[in-house]
């Protein structure tokens, strides 16, 4: 029985499954939609919201750097994207399913940061 186990593994240790989190933060940030399997999606849209939370509180900004080491995203983070979500408390991603994939039959899904529709690529 799963009772009060939180989270999936994703057949990943944890040292694979933080790295992985990152990855997809970091291209969320970056480009507004990714494309990936609805699993992962759902696995990292809390760590979305927490690292969004963080660029929009002024005292915690400096613990964005343990999520990302480069300074581009972390001020993109502080510049362009907190200060349009500021009036949201969480909820700052959407889903769109896609699909299945072919080769594996996985679920794709089209992850975005709501109200980001214009956000350019870096």
């Amino acid at each position: 029985m799963r009772h009060r186990v939180y989270g999936s593994k994703l057949g990943r240790n944890k040292n694979e499954r933080v790295t992985l989190f990152k990855g997809l933060a970091r291209q969320l940030f970056l480009h507004g939609t990714i494309i990936t399997s609805e699993s992962k999606a759902k696995a990292v849209k809390g760590i979305i919201d927490k690292i969004i939370n963080l660029a929009k509180n002024k005292n915690s900004q400096r613990l964005l750097e343990t999520y990302f080491t480069n300074r581009l995203i972390q001020e993109r983070l502080i510049k362009e994207i907190a200060p349009k979500l500021q009036n949201r408390v969480s909820g700052y991603t959407s889903l769109v399913r896609l699909g299945e994939r072919e080769g594996d039959r996985t679920t794709l899904v089209k992850m975005s940061l709501i109200g980001m529709e214009e956000l350019k690529p870096l």
